[in-house]
């Protein structure tokens, strides 16, 4: 959706913290600042003030920020805005801490989801500012509106199908192939991915789309796409279950990367694989304690049916590993453990790549997408080992479940020249400027800038 224009009537927006609002209310006409003081408005982060003109119409638009110094600084503060005003287009009268990505959570904070309830999105614009490419943030919001809108979709209308669905039209928007692996086609090849979605009446799919000149450096992106989890035999309580809809959010947010690397028209070969499935309990179901063979030939023991997504992420690694792309990654719900350790808001990273660390680090905080590595700690690594098979999907203990999994999938990835794997937690659980309840966008941003950087 558009979210700039341009206009010579657009209202001002100023920007003010507590230190600078007694500057900027002396520059305010003396009507003004009667009705500011009036209002009692004190600049505080967040707080929102429609100063009116003469003629009744809104002059000015006075908007809180925290401190230039602040260490809570929000960047995605001005993302409150698209809730609070009235329909119309607007300008930033002075500079907020970031115009780049004040302008982006203005874009993102005027995110709606409408499919099953009316919701009509703020029939706000805003004047991009001189310094930003608004081009670029449409891009870039529109990918994560793409994510919010596929993980918000509840599991009866967001099932394997209407995911490979998806993922077919996004690939048809840009001219890149597709393909789909269905059902017990995947048995002999992808036998993990099988093994989770076989007891389903929605067959288990493995999503391929593939774009971009064969001659440059490869990258493929995998996403965790289990539709919803029950937790297999392993049965989650009612409440682990209530937003397990989102339990796909990594395939959501490899399409919103895809989709931003195929806009941007990124000099990559790229590929995106997803494993759909959904984790349901039947008569078929896989068990604990059952072994399968996977793709690349080690056997995994089933130490618990929840954990499902790395082992559907395994047979889809393999496969990725075996064209040995320059870089792969990762991106699934994987653990309550990272959560536990780092909160919804902070997804771990993990690579032996100490250069790809360092960027990632870097542009998650420049793109206010926090990311924060965690270690492939070589100790723990004999925690997998299984008395019957090669490795546990599950090792016993509970310590350490967010590495442990990463260890897991690191057995997968042999060929790839880099490898990076995020832990994502894809929801956003109470709302925040720019960031509604529900659906998120996680990492994606973050891995787009490290890939614009490298390939543009």
């Amino acid at each position: 959706m558009p979210f700039f224009e341009t206009s010579s009537t657009a209202t001002p927006i100023t920007f003010v913290t507590k230190s600078s609002w007694d500057q900027v209310a002396e520059t305010l006409p003396p009507a003004q600042r009667q009705f500011a003081r009036a209002s009692a408005f004190a600049a505080k982060p967040g707080g929102y003030l429609a100063l009116p003109a003469s003629d009744g119409t809104i002059a000015q638009v006075l908007f809180g920020l925290e401190e230039e110094d602040a260490r809570s600084r929000d960047l995605f503060r001005p993302g409150a805005l698209p809730g609070l005003l009235p329909p119309g287009t607007y300008r930033f009268a002075n500079a907020p801490h970031d115009a780049r990505l004040a302008a982006l959570a203005f874009a993102l904070g005027c995110y709606r989801f409408a499919r099953y309830r009316k919701a009509d999105r703020p029939e706000i614009r805003l004047v991009p500012p001189d310094s930003v490419d608004a081009a670029e943030i449409e891009r870039i919001a529109d990918a994560a509106m793409l994510a919010r809108d596929l993980i918000n979709t509840p599991s009866n209308d967001m099932g394997p199908d209407e995911l490979a669905a998806a993922a077919q039209a996004l690939a048809a928007e840009f001219g890149a192939s597709f393909s789909c692996t269905v059902g017990e086609e995947l048995a002999k090849n992808f036998p993990l991915i099988h093994a989770v979605g076989m007891a389903s009446s929605r067959a288990p799919r493995l999503i391929d789309i593939v774009w971009g000149d064969p001659d440059h450096p490869k990258v493929t992106l995998v996403g965790k796409g289990v539709c919803f989890d029950t937790g297999g035999l392993d049965l989650k309580p009612s409440s682990g279950m209530l937003i397990m809809k989102k339990d796909m959010g990594g395939a959501a947010n490899v399409l919103a990367l895809a989709r931003m690397v195929m806009d941007a028209k990124l000099k990559v070969r790229l590929r995106v694989l997803i494993p759909a499935v959904e984790n349901a309990v039947a008569g078929n179901a896989f068990r604990p304690l059952d072994i399968f063979t996977s793709r690349k030939g080690i056997t995994v023991e089933i130490g618990n049916t929840d954990a499902e997504g790395r082992l559907v992420l395994a047979d889809a690694l393999a496969l990725a590993d075996e064209e040995e792309p320059d870089l792969l990654i990762d991106l699934g719900t994987l653990t309550g453990a990272a959560r536990v350790a780092l909160g919804p808001d902070l997804p771990p990273f993990y690579t032996h790549d100490e250069t790809l660390a360092a960027d990632v680090a870097r542009c998650a905080m420049k793109e206010n997408d926090p990311l924060w590595r965690m270690p492939l700690w070589p100790p723990y690594d004999a925690w997998l080992d299984s008395k019957t098979a090669t490795i546990t999907n599950a090792p016993s203990g509970g310590f350490a479940g967010s590495i442990t999994c990463a260890l897991f999938l690191q057995r997968f990835v042999e060929h790839a020249k880099s490898w990076l794997h995020v832990d994502i937690y894809g929801w956003t659980p109470s709302a925040k400027p720019a960031r509604p309840e529900g659906g998120e966008c996680q990492a994606a941003r973050a891995i787009y800038a490290l890939l614009s950087e490298r390939y543009a």
